[in-house]
This record gives structure tokens, C-alpha cells and sequence, in this order.
């Protein structure tokens, strides 16, 4: 795999921040022509450094969802059972994250619903209904004080 350099790291941030801002605008910041960031930029899908562009869309406009973090604790560690968790998870549209851990729970979700209704629907499905799953312990946010989409791109010191 290619090492990315202190230049790609800078387009890295600033796609983060707005994946829309153009080549040209991204090179005047950074000092490159457009054609050399287009380049980079194109060198980063083909590596998977850059998954995929997306909308973030803003929860305000859409409804009043709820937002729910639940820590999951599985019944075994047999693989499969875990396996074919994780899959569920991954398949599950109001599943926005999935991370498997390490600790008392086995899997943090976020999770967001339109009503509880919804909610209570989901954890027949999810946890009730799954032989593996122990027990489930649910969090509903009050507030989102910060929801992080950009991950931290290590400083150059040149």
C-alpha cells in the first residue's frame, strides 16, 4: 500500500469538512494545481483511504428521531452466533454504528428511530428474537452534544 504524505493528509481534511469543495478550491489551499489533487484524490479511492462520499443529512429537518445507544452482551462467544450478529446489525437501517468491544458488553449501537414504538419493534428483532444476545441495556440521548464524522489525520511537521 502507497504511504499517503503530509499533501494528502491536508485534501484528507478538507473532504472531511466538505467532500463538494472543488479541486481547484482545494488546490489553491493547498498549494497544488487541480489536476494534481484530482489525482491524489482518485489514488485515495483506489487505496479505500476515501469509502465513499456521502450526505449527512441534518435529524432537525427529518422528524423528531430518537437517538438510543445500547450495549449488547451475548450469550457465548461462538463465532458464528457472533458472525451472524454482526451481520444483522450491518443490515439493520436504524443500526447508523455498530462497534464490537471488548468489556461487559459485547457490542455499543447507535441507533435511531422515528418513535418507540419503532424502537420496541426492533429489539424483538434484534435482541429478543436472537438466541445469542443475553441481555440488552438501552440509553436514550437527550441531546447529541457531538457526533463525529471525520476522523483525525495525523500533522505533518513540514
Amino acid at each position: 500500500m502507497e504511504a499517503l504524505d503530509p499533501l494528502d493528509y491536508k485534501i484528507l481534511e478538507i473532504l472531511q469538512v466538505n467532500n463538494m469543495a472543488s479541486q481547484r478550491e482545494i488546490g489553491n489551499t493547498i498549494g497544488l494545481s487541480a489536476p494534481a489533487v484530482q489525482r491524489r484524490i482518485v489514488r485515495m479511492r483506489e487505496m479505500g483511504v476515501i469509502k465513499k462520499d456521502i450526505a449527512v443529512l441534518d435529524p432537525e429537518h427529518l422528524g423528531q428521531l430518537i437517538t438510543i445507544v445500547v450495549q449488547v452482551e451475548m450469550e457465548t462467544d461462538k463465532v458464528e452466533l457472533v458472525t451472524k450478529t454482526k451481520r444483522k446489525f450491518e443490515q439493520t437501517p436504524q443500526v447508523q454504528q455498530c462497534y464490537y468491544v471488548t468489556g461487559e458488553a459485547d457490542f455499543i449501537l447507535i441507533m435511531v428511530v422515528h418513535n418507540m414504538k419503532e424502537y420496541e419493534t426492533l429489539t424483538h428483532e434484534l435482541f429478543f428474537n436472537n438466541p445469542g444476545i443475553q441481555r440488552f441495556k438501552s440509553s436514550i440521548c437527550m441531546d447529541i452534544v457531538k457526533s463525529g464524522l471525520s476522523l483525525p489525520v495525523p500533522k505533518s511537521d513540514k
